[in-house]
């Protein structure tokens, strides 16, 4: 019964985290603490089914739960994976940007670092995306004689 209870209290903790969308002055959305809050909410209830896939017991039991366990975290990754972009959808209201998708993603490959890793791989012109303006290349001065 403490199980079932600590169950329902991490999805209800990770539903709750999730607020809708702010309006901001101009009634454009704040898309990133959507975002933030979509990985925390999907991360949390991702990790609460990885522990619930072992009956909340810290040591792994293959026996019990009839997966490995590194069956099961790379279950519950690609289950973070494919849900999170969803979820943003859903609290944007709008299809999302390559570059947010890509953050919400690698946020749960590489829980609090990814998404800060891809942003800075946008941000220094690593990776880019077809919805995004190209970078201004930079003007290459040649000197001329002033007349």
């Amino acid at each position: 019964m403490v199980r079932k209870l600590a169950l329902l209290a991490a999805v209800l903790a990770a539903f709750g985290v999730l607020p809708g969308p702010a309006e901001a002055a101009g009634g454009h959305k704040d898309a990133k603490a959507a975002l933030t809050a979509t990985q925390i909410g999907v991360g949390a209830a991702s990790t609460a089914l990885y522990f619930g896939i072992n009956d909340w017991n810290w040591k792994w039991d293959s026996a019990r739960a009839g997966i490995t366990q590194t069956g099961a975290i790379a279950a519950t990754t690609l289950g973070c994976a494919a849900v999170s972009p969803m979820v943003a959808t859903a609290l944007l209201q709008r299809p999302l940007k390559y570059r947010e998708a890509h953050e919400l993603i690698a946020g749960c490959i590489i829980p609090f670092v990814g998404s800060w890793l891809v942003e800075q791989a946008y941000d220094h012109h690593i990776l880019w995306a077809p919805d995004e303006e190209p970078a201004t290349p930079k003007k290459k001065w040649t000197k001329h004689a002033r007349k």
